[in-house]
């Protein structure tokens, strides 16, 4: 997976908008930030719950790991997006999207399926 379809995944969600901050992009769904991809552009962060951290870990330790410090103690999740798999990063971001947005785009998203 590539910087450019880490970002394509990203901007799938519903009211996503890409910005910045601290000098690389980010990814916000009403203003808050659901994810980022990192300086290095070789990863990204997915704004996890702990639940959601901890299944990612379990399952797929090659390519997804805490941030370090008190942003991983509360979920936030990188991501090698060389080895990292497309579905199990869209699955991430989709968490991280449905966390972040508001519960009535995300009620309005689910009667969209």
């Amino acid at each position: 997976m590539t910087a450019d379809d880490f970002r394509n995944l990203a901007l799938s969600f519903p009211e996503t908008i890409e910005s910045a901050h601290m000098g690389h992009p980010d990814f916000r769904v009403w203003g808050k930030i659901f994810a980022t991809l990192l300086p290095d552009k070789d990863s990204g962060m997915a704004k996890l719950n702990s639940e959601q951290q901890a299944w990612f870990l379990e399952n797929a330790s090659e390519s997804f790991k805490p941030a370090v410090g008190a942003w991983g103690d509360r979920g936030a999740t990188i991501i090698s997006l060389e080895s990292a798999d497309e579905t199990l990063v869209r699955r991430a971001l989709n968490a991280a999207w449905r966390n972040t947005a508001p519960k009535k785009l995300v009620a309005a998203s689910d009667d969209l399926r």
